[in-house]
């Protein structure tokens, strides 16, 4: 089930949300864990019992950490939970990968090939992963104090706003808000604005968008034609902004329904002015917990060596492109962007500096995009030609598309950039969103933008197929 289904925005949630309001507090959740069970079984109802088992025994192994008496027994404790939790992640996301290059290396010298059957990928898997991790490292690096129930556990591990594609929430920030929270009438309405903003991203904009990517990237790339080819990367290069930003905002919009505050996870990444700013920006859950929980223990900035620095900064890269998948494409994203951040350091900042702001931001723009070819195309001798039709100027073929999917375009540059522009400033400090007591004006005009689009975005679904949330599959 995804949030922008027809079955989710008319069944799901009208229904979970008016028990989670006429609920008494100590009931709440319970609630939200059962139907955080439920939802995420609807999707992948053999792995839950997997979910559920192995996250009852974090839940005791963490306790143990937190109750040992000597440092010895605390690194047990922990190195136990973090092998489990690590080696469930390399059996479920990363078996099928090393068994097919094993197997072509072993074909390449002769040699019989290993007998494997695939093993199927749980969805949200990785965030799964980096819930468990978060919680076990972040009490036995006394934090927080764990918590006390083990349903309170399932409950900051499984809850369905979050669960299957973020933003990667640490336990410090949610422990408690778990235990204990509030959530108010304003809170309802501001949870339920954001959630149609982030509807609205996903059904009106990358949905939109995804159909002419899929159409030029995921065809015959050789017969694509120098328009053609940058249509479909710039299609992509948006979609995959609004999809997963879109997911992100209604994922924030859910868990404030209930009360929970969860942190930001975009901030206009595609106004950046470099790659180091831009990673600032795009994904920041994931940005911070690669630089708290591996940057900064193979040394930060604070190593001896500046080659040092700089393996460290491209082997962080090299691991959050495997994370994001178990293919060699991911990979190379990962490397082509930790070249794009030593080169920062090196001297890449300071021309940029030079250039100026609009410069800086359609160079760096250009180099996000050129990296997504190898996101989207999990073969590299399609990258390379997909690569080479963006330079063949002299095949043009002047295609004439239909007009809503230029104004789509046009709206998704616009909205892009426009976080970082003061009139949007102003409009959002006038609306307060983040005043905890809204007015009853500034109530019903965010009442009144929730309706329409929510409305829109029914009507669109309604008329449409149904486009998977692109970080499911991560």
């Amino acid at each position: 089930m995804v949030f922008s289904s027809i079955l989710f925005l008319l069944y799901f949630l009208p229904v979970f949300i008016l028990v989670y309001v006429l609920l008494p507090k100590s009931w709440k959740n319970h609630w939200a864990l059962l139907v955080s069970i439920l939802f995420y079984a609807w999707g992948a109802p053999n792995f839950i019992y997997v979910v559920l088992a192995t996250s009852l025994l974090d839940f005791y192994l963490v306790r143990a950490i937190y109750n040992a008496e000597n440092q010895s027994r605390k690194k047990l404790f922990l190195s136990t939970s973090l092998v489990l939790n690590l080696g469930l992640l390399a059996y479920f996301k990363y078996a099928n990968f090393f068994v097919e290059n094993v197997n072509q290396v072993l074909a390449g010298l002769g040699v019989t090939t290993l007998t494997w059957t695939n093993v199927a990928l749980p969805i949200g898997i990785s965030f799964f992963t980096f819930q468990t991790l978060t919680y076990a490292i972040e009490v036995y690096r006394q934090d927080h104090a764990p918590f006390e129930k083990p349903t309170q556990y399932l409950l900051y591990k499984l809850i369905f706003p979050h669960a299957i594609a973020g933003p990667i929430i640490r336990f410090k920030s949610v422990a408690q808000q778990v235990a204990a929270r509030t959530e108010t009438p304003d809170d309802r309405i501001i949870g339920l604005f954001r959630f149609s903003i982030g509807l609205a991203k996903k059904v009106l904009i990358a949905n939109v968008l995804a159909k002419q990517a899929d159409l030029y990237m995921g065809g015959e790339l050789s017969e694509l034609s120098f328009d053609e080819a940058w249509l479909g990367i710039l299609a992509y290069t948006f979609q995959i902004y609004f999809d997963f930003s879109g997911y992100s905002d209604m994922a924030i919009g859910l868990a404030r329904m209930m009360g929970f505050r969860f942190p930001e996870n975009f901030d206009s990444p595609y106004s950046s002015r470099s790659i180091t700013e831009f990673w600032r920006r795009w994904h920041i859950t994931l940005g911070a917990f690669m630089r708290d929980f591996l940057y900064i223990p193979l040394g930060g900035n604070r190593v001896g060596s500046k080659w040092r620095l700089y393996f460290n900064l491209w082997l962080v890269f090299l691991v959050s492109g495997l994370w994001h998948g178990a293919s060699w494409n991911f990979v190379l994203w990962g490397a082509f962007h930790g070249f794009f951040l030593i080169l920062d350091r090196l001297f890449l900042l300071k021309f940029l500096e030079k250039a100026g702001k609009v410069p800086a931001a359609l160079f760096t723009f250009f180099i996000v995009a050129m990296a997504w070819v190898l996101f989207r195309i999990e073969s590299w001798q399609n990258a390379k030609i997909f690569y080479f039709q963006l330079i063949d100027i002299d095949d043009i073929k002047f295609i004439e598309l239909n007009n809503s999917f230029y104004l789509v375009l046009l709206l998704a540059i616009l909205f892009s950039v426009v976080g970082r522009s003061g009139i949007f400033q102003r409009v959002s400090h006038f609306l307060t969103i983040e005043n905890p007591s809204l007015s009853i004006s500034k109530s019903a005009i965010l009442t009144l933008i929730t309706v329409v689009l929510l409305f829109l975005s029914v009507v669109f679904l309604s008329a449409s197929n149904l486009n998977p949330f692109i970080y499911y599959r991560f």
